[in-house]
């Protein structure tokens, strides 16, 4: 259930799509397949070790040309499947303090 009381509707493909999943500074690259997405979340299939991943944030790209991506969080594994969480723009910028913020 989404926070403001409304159901979020997952829709579950009946054939996966190859997506990307990427770490946020670039220094890895995973191919991957979008089994289910929502508005907040998705599900992966991804073959093979994810260990040593870092997976807190990375990017999840939709398209080969990297230009539709979403910015993610790992949420749940089970053996190749895993769940993630979409992260909005309030959570990055919750993180980011300092002057640059304060100067206007």
């Amino acid at each position: 259930m989404a926070e403001n009381g409304k159901s979020v509707e997952r829709v579950t493909f009946s054939r996966s799509y190859d997506v990307c999943m990427m770490a946020i500074d670039g220094t890895w690259r995973r191919n991957c397949q979008l089994s289910a997405i929502s508005e907040e979340d998705a599900v992966l299939n991804v073959e093979g070790s994810i260990q040593g991943l870092n997976l807190k944030e990375f990017f999840l790209l939709l398209s080969s040309t990297g230009l539709a991506y979403r910015r993610c969080e790992l949420v749940r594994v089970n053996d190749a499947e895993m769940d993630i969480q979409f992260l909005k723009g309030r959570h990055r910028n919750n993180k980011k303090s300092g002057p640059r913020n304060e100067a206007h």
